[in-house]
Parts: structure tokens; C-alpha cells; sequence
């Protein structure tokens, strides 16, 4: 999961920010509401943590900026208040839930993986098409009942086209979502190949179908049109 972190505490921001990467997320920091609105603008995310208290204006600002450019992330608010009109507004403005400072980090993260659970798999832990299940939870990808000896990255790889199946996605967005926005500048995206390039013969050697079909000169597309093997 891709978030943005929105928090002008530096302290906690590199706390909360290095309890993700162990957990598995790519996470990107801004501490303002310019710098927020630039990567929201320039960059996808799939949820975005946000302080409701910065230094050059408000987390309602930055909800009213991303319903007006319909930016689809979902919102975890993160804030020291703790009235419940603070609550009723960010919820009003498109947030999806709210955690109150101080938390514990396991808290947290289990409130990421609910929003993340209603918004992308409909309320399960489990994404499946036809052979292929993947479990969000335990990490695990299973193709005809058969367990792949996948990576962490290839299994977010294979989480995101399934997410995004019959998408064009470029290398450049792949490479963005899985290993963060500094990819941004990078000369070329042979890594990304190459992850495409395991997961297909994983998913192929447990009899599988290749669903992800090369899209030349733009990128892969999880192809839900091509039938199984």
C-alpha cells in the first residue's frame, strides 16, 4: 500500500513513517498544504494520513482540494483534537476515519488495512480472480489452491494489477506505487520487467493463466479477458 504521510512533526513523522516501511508501505512525507496538494496532484496514493493542524493552513483544506480535483485516495485523519465536531468535520469533507493523537502504531496500521479492505476489496481480506487469491492480511498468493513463493514486492506487484485489472499501467506508475516517488527521475525501469517477468512464471508454473499482457510502448494491463489455461 502507497500512503501519504501529512505531518508537520518531524519526530513522529519519521516514527510513524519507518513503522510503515517495516510493515510493508511505501510512504511519502510533506509537513504543509503546499506540498501536499503538489504530490496529491502530481502522484497516486491509495490512502493519505493527515494532520489536521499545519503550519500554513488546515487538513480541511487539503479535503476540499482533493474533492474538487476528485482525488480517489482514501483519508485517515490524524489529529491531537479531540471534540466531536473536529471528528463530524473531516468526516463531512470525504475522510474515511479518524484516529486521535496519541496512538499506538499497531492501532494504526490496523486501521489502514480496514479502510483499505472496504474501499479495494470490499470489506474481505481476500482478492481473488478465477485461479488466482491473494490474502492482504497473511501475504500469501495462492494459484489453483497453490501457494506461490512470492516476494513482498511481487505480491504487491500482483495486488495492484488485480486491483487495477483491464488498466494500462505504465512502468513509471508501477515503479512509483511499489518503490515510492523518487523512481519519478530515474532513466529506465528494467525492475519493474523484471518482477513482471517472476510473476508470471510463478503463476505459470502452478498452472495458472498470464493474465498481464504487455502493452507496448505504455506499460502491462491485468487482461481479465483472455481465458484461463
Amino acid at each position: 500500500m502507497k500512503v501519504l504521510l501529512i505531518e508537520d512533526n518531524t519526530e513522529l513523522a519519521s516514527a510513524i513513517a519507518e513503522f510503515l516501511a517495516r510493515e510493508g508501505y511505501i510512504c511519502e512525507i510533506c509537513a504543509n498544504v503546499r506540498d501536499a496538494q503538489d504530490k496529491l496532484i502530481s502522484f497516486q496514493y491509495d490512502c493519505v494520513l493527515l494532520d489536521m493542524m499545519l503550519p500554513d493552513g488546515s487538513g480541511l483544506q487539503i479535503l476540499s482540494f482533493m474533492r474538487q480535483e476528485n482525488i480517489q485516495s482514501s483519508v485517515l485523519i490524524l489529529s491531537a483534537k479531540n471534540s466531536l465536531d473536529d471528528k463530524i468535520a473531516g468526516l463531512e469533507e470525504g475522510a474515511d476515519d479518524y484516529l486521535t493523537k496519541p496512538f499506538h502504531m499497531p492501532e494504526l496500521n490496523a486501521r489502514l488495512r480496514a479502510i483499505y479492505r472496504r474501499k479495494k476489496l470490499g470489506g474481505s481480506n481476500v482478492i481473488s480472480f478465477n485461479e488466482i487469491s491473494l490474502n492482504i492480511d497473511t501475504v500469501e498468493a495462492m494459484v489453483n489452491g497453490i501457494l506461490l513463493d512470492t516476494t513482498r514486492k511481487e505480491f504487491d506487484l500482483l495486488l495492484y494489477f488485480i486491483v487495477n485489472k483491464n488498466r494500462v499501467l505504465s512502468r513509471q506508475s508501477i515503479a512509483a506505487h511499489l518503490w515510492g516517488d523518487y523512481t519519478d527521475n530515474l532513466a529506465n525501469f528494467d525492475f519493474v520487467y523484471q518482477h513482471v517477468k517472476n510473476i508470471r512464471k510463478k503463476i505459470s508454473a502452478a498452472g495458472g493463466t498470464d493474465y498481464i499482457g504487455t502493452v507496448y510502448g505504455l506499460g502491462y494491463k491485468f487482461n481479465t479477458s483472455k481465458q484461463p489455461t
